[in-house]
C-alpha cells in the first residue's frame, strides 16, 4: 500500500483547524454583532471596533509570528493558539460591559492568530511547491465548510443564548484543536521527508536544465513592487470581506426586514459560494495566471457586494452571497501562493508577517467605514458602495503585480 505523503496530513489538520475558526469566530462573528447590538444596546461602530481590534492585533503580531514560524516551526505556536482561543471564549461568555467585551476578544483575537490561515499556510508553503496552489485550496476548504454550518451558531444562540453558546465554543475549541494541533509538522526535511514526496534524485532530474528559483530574504522583498502591489490588492479585497463579514446579516436583518434566521441562512450561502471557489482553485490555480485570476476576483467582489447594497427580494440576494463567496474562495489561497511563486520558502513567514502590516489597513478600514455611514445615514448603501467602487480599484493592482526579476 502506498503511503500518503505526510504534506497532506499536515493540510487536513489545517483544513480541520480553519473549519473550528471558521465557524465559531470568523463566520459567527456577525451574529454575535446583531445580537450584541439588540441585547446590549451598544452602537455598530462600538462592536466594530473589536473586529478592528482583532485585525490590528493580528498584523502587529504577523512580523513577530512570520519570523517565529520561520524560525522555530508551526507545531508549539498552534498549540498554545488553541489554549489560547479556547480560554477567550469563556470569558467572552462572562463579560457584562464594553470594555470587559473588548478584553475578552483580545484574548480570542491571540489565540486565533497562532493557528491563523497565514501560520497553517507558512507550513504548508515549506510542504509543497509543484502543488502549491492545490494544498492551500485544500485548506481553504476548512473554513468555506465551517461557513456552511454557522446556522448552527445562530440555533444555539436563539436556543441557549449567546453566552452559554459564547462558552462551549470554548470548550470545543480546545477539546478538539489540542489532538489535531499534534498532527502539524514545519518542514519535511525534519521528518526525513522531502518536499512534493518527490526523491532527491527525482527532484535533481526534474530541475535539471531549469533556471535556479532565487530565494528572496524578507529586505529583497521589499525593495520589490511585487510585494507591494500583492500587499496593496490583498489588503483592498479585505475592505470587502471584513465588512460583509462584520455587517451583512445586520443589513439584511435591519436594512430589508428579514429575521436573524434568514439572514444568518442567506450569509451561510457566502460560504457555499467560497466552497465553489476553493473547488474552482483546485482545478485552475496551476494552470492559469494567479495575478489575473486574483484580478478577476476584485471585479467579481464589487459587483456582489453591490448586489448586496441594492438588492430588490431573495433572489438578488442569494445571487450577491454566492458571486462575493466564489470570488472569495477562489482569491484566498493565491495570495500566499502568489508570494511563494514569486520570493521562496526560504523566509515567507516572515514575508507574510510584513504583508499582513498592510493588508491590515483593509481588514480594520471596512467594517468601521461600513460602521460609521451606517450609524450616519441609517443603513449600509453608501458605505457599502463605497467599498466596492475600492474592490474595482484594487483589481489593478494584482493585474500590475508581474513577478520580480
Amino acid at each position: 500500500m502506498k503511503k500518503i505523503f505526510y504534506g497532506w496530513r499536515v493540510v487536513g489538520a489545517g483544513a480541520a483547524l480553519q473549519f473550528f475558526q471558521s465557524l465559531l469566530l470568523n463566520q459567527a462573528f456577525g451574529i454575535y454583532v446583531a445580537v450584541l447590538v439588540e441585547d446590549r444596546g451598544w452602537s455598530k461602530t462600538a462592536i466594530s471596533g473589536a473586529a478592528a481590534l482583532k485585525s490590528t492585533e493580528v498584523a502587529l503580531l504577523g512580523p513577530v509570528l512570520g519570523w517565529a514560524v520561520d524560525r522555530f516551526g508551526s507545531q508549539g505556536i498552534v498549540r498554545a493558539g488553541i489554549l489560547i482561543f479556547g480560554l477567550g471564549f469563556m470569558l467572552l461568555s462572562q463579560i457584562e460591559t464594553l470594555a470587559g467585551f473588548y478584553a475578552a476578544f483580545v484574548v480570542v483575537a491571540l489565540g486565533s492568530s497562532m493557528f491563523s490561515n497565514f501560520v497553517m499556510s507558512v507550513a504548508i508553503i515549506q510542504w509543497f511547491e509543484k502543488r502549491r496552489a492545490r494544498a492551500l485550496s485544500a485548506l481553504q476548504f476548512g473554513g468555506a465548510v465551517g461557513g456552511l454550518f454557522v446556522f448552527l451558531i445562530a440555533w444555539s444562540i436563539q436556543a441557549y443564548g449567546w453566552r452559554t453558546t459564547a462558552f462551549a465554543s470554548g470548550v470545543i475549541a480546545i477539546l478538539v484543536g489540542w489532538p489535531l494541533a499534534r498532527i502539524i509538522r514545519s518542514r519535511p526535511e525534519e521528518h526525513g521527508e522531502t518536499v512534493d514526496g518527490v526523491p532527491p534524485a527525482v527532484k535533481t532530474a526534474e530541475r535539471s536544465g531549469a533556471p535556479e528559483r532565487r530565494m528572496f530574504s524578507a529586505g529583497e522583498a521589499l525593495r520589490t513592487s511585487a510585494f507591494w502591489l500583492i500587499s496593496l490588492g490583498h489588503g483592498f479585497s479585505l475592505l470587502v470581506v471584513s465588512a460583509v463579514n462584520v455587517h451583512a446579516i445586520t443589513h439584511i436583518k435591519e436594512g430589508m426586514g428579514y429575521s436573524l434566521a434568514q439572514a444568518t441562512l442567506v450569509f451561510t450561502l457566502v460560504t457555499a459560494g467560497q466552497f465553489l471557489g476553493v473547488m474552482l482553485g483546485w482545478v485552475i490555480g496551476e494552470r492559469f495566471v494567479k495575478r489575473k485570476i486574483a484580478a478577476a476576483c476584485m471585479l467579481m467582489h464589487g459587483v456582489g457586494l453591490l448586489m448586496l447594497t441594492y438588492s430588490t427580494g431573495l433572489g438578488m440576494l442569494i445571487v450577491s452571497a454566492l458571486i462575493h463567496g466564489t470570488a472569495w474562495g477562489l482569491r484566498g489561497p493565491l495570495m500566499q501562493a502568489i508570494r511563494a511563486d514569486y520570493f521562496g520558502r526560504t523566509s515567507i513567514g516572515m514575508i507574510m508577517g510584513l504583508s499582513n502590516l498592510v493588508t491590515v489597513i483593509g481588514n480594520i478600514s471596512g467594517p468601521i467605514l461600513a460602521a460609521l455611514f451606517a450609524d450616519w445615514t441609517g443603513d449600509y448603501r453608501v458605505g457599502f458602495t463605497i467599498l466596492a467602487i475600492m474592490a474595482g480599484i484594487g483589481s489593478l493592482f494584482f493585474w500590475m503585480a508581474r513577478r520580480p526579476r
